[in-house]
């Protein structure tokens, strides 16, 4: 008698509308927020992404082509406009959106994989936990290279190795590749550079370049591949790539050494070859992942990363991307969280090193 009265009232609920109500609050006892409430979230909204870079430097540019696609991939179809917050390498936007923007789904941000280095060692600077960000997805994973103006007398790499005055290479900062990738390289297999860090962004690094008061930098494959002048400086011979960071050679740079195979010639011992695969884990981040503060829903974690999924397929971003000359290899935001979890758990010995990789 009693379940035939239920199964009754349920009905008559349905009939009235109100059982969906009246189910949830009867099935949900922590008042969870619903699936469809979520998606209906987004409607009328806008969602920023913040770039801790300057306009026109290359996570500025990618973060720009995710605004223009990703909205529509997103029930409720919000804006998405692109916030920029330069600074300390992309640290001021990580800290701003793990500390300052609300767990509401509406606040992305595109700052410098490699910060989660600093967040190794301690930098007093960190003011979030990598592994607690919502990761959404990246585009691709990434290498790094090293390029040197071809009029500088540094030639090849025994030029670098044996150099009394080190070339000078532009850099923004600790956590940046600018600064990293050329200590990896001085710790590794021996060649000297001298950093000079503080530029802004890499706007100031390319005129520092231009200019002669910088003969070298460190940047990714991709970015170096995807924007001016890069693009414009390889085809003129303007630069050479000396050296590239991945394991086997990029097939845009043949002839180009990889730091894997420096190390076999110049016999680095193995527990630094392992350090060197700790460090460039930051390369399966890929050069612009996007990321999200943490406590939000994990429906609104979910519509994000399918988006982004869905963004990463969209015509009209993939056009844009091969007009720019980006390598799309989208790597998902499961899988960026789960590496952000290995990178993090590390044990004393790798910290210290790179304490002092850092620091030097």
């Amino acid at each position: 008698m009693t379940n035939s009265f239920k199964s009754v009232k349920v009905r008559t609920f349905k009939v009235l509308g109100l059982v969906i109500f009246s189910a949830v609050d009867l099935l949900n006892p922590l008042n969870l927020e619903p699936a469809f409430a979520q998606g209906n979230f987004y409607q009328g909204k806008t969602i920023r992404i913040v770039v801790g870079n300057l306009p026109g430097d290359t996570h500025d540019i990618f973060a720009r082509a995710y605004s223009r696609s990703m909205g529509k991939h997103i029930p409720g179809n919000p804006a998405i406009l692109v916030q920029n917050m330069p600074g300390a390498g992309g640290m001021i936007a990580a800290n701003h959106v793990y500390n300052v923007a609300k767990p509401d789904g509406l606040t992305l941000g595109s700052p410098s994989p490699a910060l989660y280095y600093a967040q190794l060692v301690g930098s007093k600077e960190v003011r979030f936990d990598w592994t607690k960000f919502n990761f959404i997805g990246a585009p691709e994973r990434n290498g790094h290279l090293l390029f040197m103006r071809s009029d500088s007398p540094y030639k090849t790499l025994d030029d670098i190795r044996n150099a009394k005055e080190p070339p000078r290479c532009a850099a923004t900062g600790v956590g940046t590749s600018g600064h990293d990738v050329p200590k990896l390289f001085e710790e590794m297999v021996g060649l000297k550079f001298r950093l000079i860090t503080g530029y802004p962004g890499g706007a100031e690094m390319d005129l520092a370049i231009e200019r002669g008061e910088a003969q070298c930098r460190a940047i990714t494959i991709a970015a170096f591949f995807a924007r001016e002048p890069f693009v414009s400086w390889h085809k003129t011979g303007f630069v050479r790539i000396m050296l590239q960071t991945s394991r086997q050679r990029n097939p845009r740079i043949p002839d180009v050494p990889t730091l894997f195979e420096l190390m076999e010639q110049y016999k680095t011992p193995e527990i630094k070859r392992r350090q060197v695969l700790v460090y460039l884990g930051v390369g399966g981040f890929g050069a612009w992942p996007i990321l999200a503060t943490p406590g939000i829903p994990a429906e609104r974690v979910r519509i994000l990363r399918e988006a982004f999924a869905q963004t990463m397929k969209d015509p009209d971003f993939l056009i844009e991307a091969k007009k720019s000359g980006w390598e799309i290899r989208p790597t998902s935001g499961e899988d960026l969280q789960a590496l952000a979890k290995e990178v993090i758990d590390q044990p004393p010995q790798v910290i210290e090193w790179l304490k002092k990789l850092l620091a030097k």
